[in-house]
């Protein structure tokens, strides 16, 4: 027993001494601790180094490699939390002895974790300084390099340098805001800038920092006072960190440019900024418009695309020679530029991984990927992340109309109030009116316009989707059954496809036949516009579409519609116009009791026809059609919805009295018109619509484009060229008994005080554009007086005392054979102040165009032409121009003078030009000398003009001669 008793004794003795000696129990306090601060240490490098490719590698633009590591690093940075709450945990226990295991297991798997962090530190030294094929990791999207041994850069970049370094030089700029399409430059643009020698010696410190979406405040901060060598704790507040920053600021004439804004940020709060009113300067670059001007920019400058030609230059650079030694190449490489859509980003990746590949299998493939949006293509992948990370910020709404745009052709001027109402029509918008509907479509526009999803025209009436952005919508549409679109240049020969499409678009596919009777139950928009040899609508085409909500058949080549067009009882929008050939349309078209809008412009249809829509809330006809003798079988008064009525002049017919009388006493009394289009016979008619209409005093909403007297179709309407926010146009067209119609006539008046947009055109008798009452043109902003051939002044001011058209932005004034002045008698101070384009043209008895006091009044003038004015041998006569303010066209940015025989003088050299830009000069042969002389304008960039005429002009500075010559382009000589 005794034996048994010792031998467990032993045994027991022998597994304490094993327990013991286990490393849970022999490892000590100070162990411990080390291994939770090498934990913690290692953790924040892996924090720092993860911020630092943060920063290298904004989100949206980084690779896939990158955006894996820092997602891992992420799910690290949470485990480390974990371990820190658990050694606190540990720590804490007031009997550690009876814990040691725990502790032992805790220190252990701290320990493995540090030895993982080291492994992912050493990766992200790599991402940093290069992948580990030893290829640079450049930042997609936020660095363009130049091409390869050459300083050459983009003409749209140099002009927007230029122009941004302008605003620089400008006192009155302290922030410039720069937008555009991801991949179009902006980085390079902040880069140049940063390097050009005119900015350093304009400021004593160049900061240039980058923000990411994972950036805070914070981080922002810290690597600005990292730039200004401010030393802040890690504790310090934003308030605190702003106002060091700005005590630096005010020590040092400094600009600071911030690349990559995706949302505002209030750089007042962040820098303490607002009080630098002098000595700082900020640069920002955003995606969006709108963030621009949240950010509270003084001037905006936007990305443009890369023309054609300069896109080819850049990829030629790139690629290196093998595209002039190989023709096919060549071929190719001119196909692959064209699919780069005149985005460096794009354009600088592909050239790189095509540089000097002599396999031409391998350019033709990357060709059709490029075609296909394949992201296998180099480049491409990064460029779609972007983009669809850019789509992704959309609301629904906006993303519906995004993706809608893609239905249009390629390339194509998409016409704004065709999108809007199909935006309406298809549901993405809901409201209750056809005006309010109509806004907020507008809104969503204005906001993908902001947002560089789609580009607005100069002629603000169309807008445009990029061939990139187009194929990014088409890929996301192709994802997304519910919004399938079927976009080809034929028409889809498997029913399946018609099947399954939610919206096709056959616009300018050369179409001559359509499919006899498609399966088309889930379509809502059809697009068949463009298609002249389009002649006939099968029967049965549209027996299946009881869905479709948009049909537009714009300019096709039929002559009818088949009866099965009653079958489409969902249809909201219906499109006819230009179908010259058109004559006659189904009775049923009367089972479409949902359609709102419908165009018949330009076809032989007649309301009589179309009587039965009474639901309509949009039409549009043309005049033509309207005063046929046969009108009164349909009466305008029977589309009592109607909210939107235009009449297009399409001929130069006039007005039967009988048919104009009903037409315009039934237009007057539609109750719910919210804006009219209409041409009137004679200020009686427009007199008789005045006051008739109940709602034109009422509406306030109410919109008018309106045109009295001989109709001309030949005459564009002014405000298709306007890029002015505007809501009103009168047109006054070879009225008679003009001398009658003046400041005594109240109904001229009346419409005169709420147009916008005036044009004055053929009229007799008219002594001056104030013979039509000048107080009624206080809301004008742009003014047309053209033909009327008795003016001779445009504004008489006999015994006024209030400043007149002082909203007044463009001016033009063409062919008036007795002009001799624009104003006559005193200026009156604060008239003309927003004037910012003055165009005369051929008024050959106007010897000079600018008194004293008009010009003092011309502080907003960017643009002045004159041309075809053989008597004007001054712009401003000596006379006076004594005792003019230096600074009297402080704005004038294009100066253009053209067919001006006897001019000899434009001013005098001591006049400053400090906005002047570029100046034109053509078939001025007596102009012998330019006002400028030194640095009185320093901005100018550009001279146009014929070099005869350069060559024969006289200089009294000759270097100042040989820089202006870097300046000239030579125009030829007309044919």
């Amino acid at each position: 027993m005794c034996d048994l008793f010792g031998s467990l004794i032993v045994e027991l003795y022998k597994d304490l001494k094993t327990l013991l000696s286990h490393p849970a129990l022999t490892v000590s306090e100070i162990e411990f601790q080390e291994k939770n601060n090498d934990l913690k240490d290692k953790a924040a490098k892996l924090k720092a180094r993860r911020q630092d490719i943060e920063k290298s590698f904004p989100k949206g633009v980084r690779s896939y490699e990158c955006q894996n590591w820092i997602d891992k690093v992420k799910e690290i940075e949470n485990e480390v939390k974990e371990f820190e709450d658990k050694y606190e945990k540990e720590d804490k226990r007031s009997c550690k002895w009876v814990h040691r295991y725990p502790r032992y297991k805790l220190g252990e798997d701290m320990g493995k974790k540090a030895n993982k962090i080291e492994e992912f530190l050493l990766e992200g030294g790599k991402l940093l300084e290069g992948s580990s094929s030893g290829q640079p990791l450049k930042p997609i999207g936020r660095r363009i390099n130049r091409p390869l041994d050459s300083e050459w850069m983009p003409s749209v970049h140099k002009d927007t340098e230029e122009k941004m370094i302008s605003f620089l030089r400008d006192e009155k700029v302290r922030r410039i805001g720069v937008w555009g399409i991801t991949g179009s430059g902006k980085s390079m643009i902040m880069e140049n800038l940063r390097k050009n020698e005119d900015v350093i010696s304009l400021f004593e410190s160049v900061i240039f920092v980058t923000f990411s979406e994972e950036w805070g405040v914070k981080e922002l901060q810290d690597d600005i006072m990292g730039h200004l060598k401010v030393n802040v704790e890690g504790s310090a507040d934003m308030p605190e960190k702003a106002r060091r920053i700005s005590e630096m600021l005010q020590r040092k004439q400094c600009l600071i440019l911030i690349d990559n804004f995706e949302e505002k940020v209030d750089l007042d709060k962040i820098l303490g900024i607002q009080e630098q009113k002098k000595r700082c300067k900020v640069v920002f670059a955003s995606r969006s418009h709108r963030v621009c001007i949240d950010m509270q920019a003084d001037d905006v400058v936007h990305m443009d695309r890369l023309s054609p030609d300069d896109a080819w230059i850049m990829f030629k650079e790139l690629v290196g020679d093998v595209i002039d030694r190989f023709p096919r190449i060549r071929e190719e490489a001119r196909l692959v530029v064209r699919e780069c859509d005149g985005l460096p980003l794009l354009i600088d990746m592909v050239a790189r991984n095509l540089r000097n590949v002599t396999d031409l299998i391998y350019w033709v493939t990357q060709k059709k990927q490029l075609q296909g949006w394949e992201s296998s293509v180099q480049g491409m992948g990064e460029a779609l992340q972007t983009l669809e990370f850019c789509y992704d910020s959309l609301n629904d709404p906006s993303k519906k109309c995004f993706l809608y745009c893609a239905l249009y052709p390629e390339e194509c001027q998409i016409y704004v109030d065709h999108l809007l109402e199909c935006w309406i029509s298809e549901g993405f918008i809901h409201e209750k009116s056809f005006r309010e509907a109509r806004d907020t479509g507008n809104s969503i526009l204005h906001d993908l316009i902001s947002g560089s999803f789609l580009a607005r025209l100069d002629n603000k009436k169309y807008v445009k989707m990029t061939k990139l952005l187009r194929k990014m919508a088409l890929k996301i549409s192709s994802e997304n059954n519910d919004f399938g679109l079927v976009v080809k240049p034929a028409y889809p020969k498997k029913n399946q496809e018609w099947h399954k499409a939610r919206r096709i678009s056959l616009m300018d596919s050369q179409l001559r036949e359509l499919p006899v009777s498609p399966d088309c139950a889930k379509l809502l928009t059809l697009f068949l516009q463009r298609n002249k040899n389009l002649v006939d609508i099968p029967k049965k085409f549209f027996i299946s579409m009881r869905s479709l909500r948009v049909l537009d058949l714009y300019g096709t080549g039929i002559a009818s519609l088949p009866a099965s067009l009653s079958k489409l009882v969902s249809l909201k929008a219906l499109y006819l116009n230009s179908c010259f050939n058109l004559v006659e349309i189904p009775s049923g078209v009367k089972r479409l009791e949902h359609l709102e809008v419908l165009d018949i412009q330009k076809t032989k249809l007649n309301l009589h026809q179309i009587r039965s829509l009474i639901g309509l809330k949009c039409l549009r006809i043309s005049f033509s059609s309207l005063i046929k003798e046969n009108h009164r079988k349909g009466r305008v008064l029977d589309f009592c919805s109607l909210e939107e009525f235009s009449v297009f002049i399409d001929s130069s017919q006039q007005w039967p009295n009988n048919v104009a009388d009903q037409a315009i006493q039934e237009v007057a009394m539609l109750e719910k018109l919210t804006s009219l289009e209409f041409c009137f016979p004679n200020m009686f008619f427009l007199q008789l619509f005045v006051n008739k209409r109940p709602v034109w005093k009422s509406n306030s909403n109410f919109t008018f484009h309106f045109s009295v007297g001989f109709q001309d179709s030949s005459h564009s309407p002014l405000r298709d060229s306007v890029n002015y926010p505007f809501r009103n146009s009168l047109n006054l067209v070879e009225t008679e008994a003009a001398d009658k119609v003046f400041a005594t006539d109240k109904v001229v008046a009346e419409v005169l005080k709420e147009t916008d947009i005036f044009g004055l055109i053929k009229q007799k008798k008219v002594p001056s554009l104030s013979s039509f009452g000048i107080d009624s043109m206080e809301k004008m902003l742009v003014c047309l007086i053209e033909e009327c051939y008795d003016m001779e002044v445009i504004i008489s001011n006999n015994g006024r005392r209030e400043a007149v058209l002082k909203f007044l932005k463009d001016l033009y004034i063409k062919n008036l054979p007795k002009l001799r002045t624009i104003w006559e008698g005193h200026v009156l101070h604060g008239s003309l102040v927003q004037l910012t384009t003055l165009v005369i043209s051929n008024c050959p008895t106007l010897k000079n165009v600018f008194s004293y006091g008009l010009i003092q009044q011309l502080h907003e003038l960017k643009h002045l032409k004159v041309e075809e004015c053989h008597q004007i041998e001054e712009i401003i006569t000596r006379s006076e121009s004594e005792g003019l303010g230096t600074n009297a066209l402080q704005s004038l940015k294009n100066l253009e003078l053209v067919d001006l025989p006897q001019l000899r003088s434009i001013l005098d050299d001591s006049f400053n030009w400090p906005s002047l830009q570029k100046i034109k000069i053509s078939f001025c042969v007596k102009l012998k000398r330019l006002p400028f002389s030194g640095e009185n304008a320093a901005k100018l960039r550009r001279i146009e003009g014929q070099q005869s005429w350069w060559e024969a002009l006289e200089w009294e500075d000759q270097a100042y001669e040989m820089r202006l010559q870097s300046h000239f382009h030579p125009q030829p000589l007309p044919i």
